[in-house]
C-alpha cells in the first residue's frame, strides 16, 4: 500500500459528498435534509472527540441526576457523557434550523424548536447508548432516526408518534475502536468510518447486506428465568445435552422445560455448524454486529418488564428501520416492528431482529403459541 499517495488522496466519498450525491436524484430538493444530515454528523463527530477523552477531561463518572428513563424503571444514573451528550445533538439540531420536535432519551418531555429556526423534521434520538459501559471502555453509541412533517401546522407529538414505516431516515454512530456512522435514507445502508487525520466519515461498508442466516444470537441470558413462554423455547439458559436430560425428569418450572431455540442453536440436529451466543450489552454493538455477520438480537418481554424494555421512537425504530433497509426482519412478538403506533414518546416493546429466517423461525414459535391459545 503506498501510504504516501493515499495521504493525498481526495476523491474519497465521504458522507458529505455521498448524501449531497443522493441530493441530486431529486430536481425538488432544497438542501434542507442535507443540511440536517450534516448537523447530525457534527454532533457525532463532537461526541466522539468527548467519548475519546472521557477519562482525561473527567467525563466518565455519575453526573449526579437520574435520566428520565431511570426515574421511571429505578435505575440508570445519568453520566457526564450522557448529559454533554445530549446537550450536544439539541444544540446541533436545532441550530440546523431544520427540526420542529426533538424527542431525546435523556428528557422527559419533547423538545419544541421555537420560530425563526423551526423546519419540517422531527428527530428522535438516544444521544448515548449502552451507557453503563462508559467507564470500562465497551463500545457506545448514538441512535437518531428522522421523520418529515407538513409544515403547515403548528407541530405537536403526534408528529412524532408515527409508526416506524414512515420514518425518512434512521442510523446510528459507533464510538468504539473506530467512529462508525450507520445510515440510511430509505434505499439501502451505507457504513462511514471516521478518518481521525481528516475529520470526515469515509464510506467503508457500501450497501451493507445482512446475511440471510446468521452463526450468532444476541441476548442477555441473565433474564431467561423472567422471559414469557415462546422466548424460554428460542432463547433459554444453556445446559449440556446430558445436564438437560437429568433435570427433565424433575419438576422444574415451564420454561426451564422448554429448551428448544438454544438447544437448537448449541446442539443442532441437522449436521450444521452451532451458533455462537455474543452479548455486548450495548444495543448499537450488538446491532452493528448483526448487521454485517448476521444472526439475531433479541431483547424480549419478561416477567419484570411486560411490554418490554427497549425505547420504540428511538431505539426500535431505528435499528429496525437499518434491519429492514438491508436485507433482515424485525419483530415485536406480535407484529412487524415497523407497523408499531407508539401512543407515548418513551413507550418500550420487546424486539427480535436480524438476519430474515432466524426472525422468521421466532416468528414461526409466536404464531404456534398463539394456536395454543
Amino acid at each position: 500500500m503506498d501510504h504516501a499517495a493515499d495521504a493525498h488522496r481526495t476523491d474519497l466519498m465521504t458522507i458529505t459528498r455521498f448524501v449531497l450525491n443522493e441530493q441530486s436524484k431529486y430536481p425538488e430538493s432544497r438542501g434542507d435534509f442535507t443540511i440536517l444530515l450534516n448537523h447530525i454528523v457534527l454532533g457525532c463527530k463532537f461526541v466522539c472527540s468527548a467519548v475519546n477523552k472521557a477519562g482525561l477531561a473527567k467525563l466518565i463518572g455519575l453526573a449526579g441526576e437520574t435520566n428520565v428513563q431511570a426515574r421511571i424503571w429505578a435505575g440508570e444514573e445519568q453520566k457526564k457523557l450522557d448529559v454533554l451528550s445530549n446537550e450536544v445533538f439539541i444544540k446541533a439540531l436545532v441550530s440546523s434550523g431544520r427540526t420542529c420536535v426533538l424527542v431525546s432519551e435523556e428528557d422527559e418531555e419533547a423538545t419544541f424548536v421555537e420560530q425563526p429556526k423551526r423546519g419540517r423534521y422531527c428527530v428522535v434520538f438516544d444521544p448515548l447508548d449502552g451507557s453503563s459501559n462508559i467507564d470500562c471502555g465497551v463500545s457506545i453509541g448514538t441512535i437518531f432516526g428522522i421523520y418529515m412533517v407538513n409544515d403547515s401546522h403548528e407541530p405537536t407529538l403526534d408528529d412524532v408518534l408515527q409508526p416506524g414505516k414512515n420514518m425518512l431516515a434512521a442510523g446510528y454512530c459507533m464510538y468504539g475502536s473506530s467512529c462508525t456512522l450507520v445510515l440510511s435514507t430509505g434505499e439501502g445502508v451505507n457504513g462511514f468510518t471516521l478518518d481521525p487525520s481528516l475529520g470526515e466519515f469515509i464510506l467503508t461498508h457500501p450497501d451493507i447486506k445482512i446475511p440471510k442466516k446468521g452463526k450468532i444470537y444476541s441476548v442477555n441470558e441473565g433474564n431467561a428465568k423472567n422471559w414469557d413462554g415462546p422466548t424460554a423455547k428460542y432463547v433459554l439458559i444453556s445446559f449440556s445435552r446430558a445436564l438437560f436430560s437429568a433435570f427433565t425428569s424433575m419438576q422444574l418450572p415451564h420454561s426451564f422445560l422448554e429448551l428448544r431455540y438454544v438447544e437448537k442453536c448449541k446442539f443442532p440436529k441437522d449436521g450444521s455448524s452451532s451458533k455462537s451466543l455474543r452479548y455486548i450489552g450495548s444495543m448499537v454493538a450488538d446491532v452493528h454486529r448483526t448487521l454485517l455477520y448476521g444472526g439475531i438480537f433479541l431483547y424480549p418481554a419478561d416477567k419484570k418488564s411486560p411490554n418490554g424494555k427497549l425505547r420504540v421512537l428511538y431505539e426500535v425504530f431505528p435499528m429496525s428501520f437499518l434491519m429492514e433497509q438491508a436485507g433482515g426482519q424485525a419483530f415485536t412478538g406480535k407484529q412487524r416492528a415497523l407497523d408499531l403506533v407508539p401512543n407515548k414518546i418513551h413507550e418500550r416493546s420487546p424486539i427480535f431482529l436480524g438476519s430474515y429466517d432466524d426472525v422468521e423461525e421466532i416468528k414461526a414459535l409466536y404464531a404456534a403459541e398463539e394456536k395454543k391459545e
